[in-house]
């Protein structure tokens, strides 16, 4: 293992910023960390789960007391659970799909950068917080924030990982392999008798 990262918080938090300013080059840095899948499998599910803790603060924040009926709330394991298989389905779809068009990443590659990802986010999702509790109407902003830097990060991830030379085209194919997805997905939902969760964020 080359690990590339300085792993103390203060040194992940700084990739993660360095990973926002040159996308190509954090995801570089998190495939060519080359951690064991074992790993990053674990590495997944702390930040999941810290990102579920952080998003049931989020919901006690804003709504206090009658959040408490809130399923996000109610079901805490449940919307772990729920993550952990849209994120799996994520990690293999970014491998897959990548290489059947042509790609030449790795499943640690996809894995690793789905990780990292998702740290990143989770980063965001606490200055969003903090946000709630210093300036609401900040917060907001945040999340649409949150939402093109996913977009845009990943598109570079993807881009770097199967060494693709054109963004818009893997922006694109992203977008349709999204949409497919989400598309079985629901008819597997339906055909089981399981109503959707909805959006989520991820």
């Amino acid at each position: 293992m080359n690990s590339t990262f300085d792993l103390t918080p203060g040194g992940l938090i700084r990739a993660a910023v360095a990973s926002i300013r040159d996308p190509r080059a954090g995801a570089r840095a998190a495939i060519g960390a080359q951690f064991p899948n074992q790993i990053l499998w674990m590495a997944l599910v702390a930040v999941v789960t810290a990102s579920v803790v952080i998003g049931q603060g989020s919901l006690l924040l804003v709504a206090g007391e009658s959040a408490l009926n809130n399923p996000f709330l109610m079901y805490p394991l449940a919307m772990c659970g729920i993550q952990l298989v849209l994120l799996v389905v994520m990690v293999h779809a970014t491998y897959r799909i990548g290489r059947l068009m042509g790609g030449t990443g790795s499943f640690n590659g996809a894995l690793s950068i789905v990780v990292w990802l998702q740290f990143v986010l989770a980063c965001l999702q606490v200055l969003q917080t903090l946000a709630l509790l210093l300036a609401p109407p900040l917060a907001d902003v945040l999340g649409i924030i949150g939402l093109v830097l996913f977009l845009w990060l990943f598109t570079n991830f993807v881009a770097t990982l199967h060494e693709f030379k054109s963004l818009p085209l893997v922006f694109v194919m992203i977008l349709v392999s999204a949409f497919a997805l989400t598309f079985v997905l629901s008819i597997v939902l339906t055909l089981l008798g399981i109503a959707g969760p909805g959006a989520l964020n991820v």
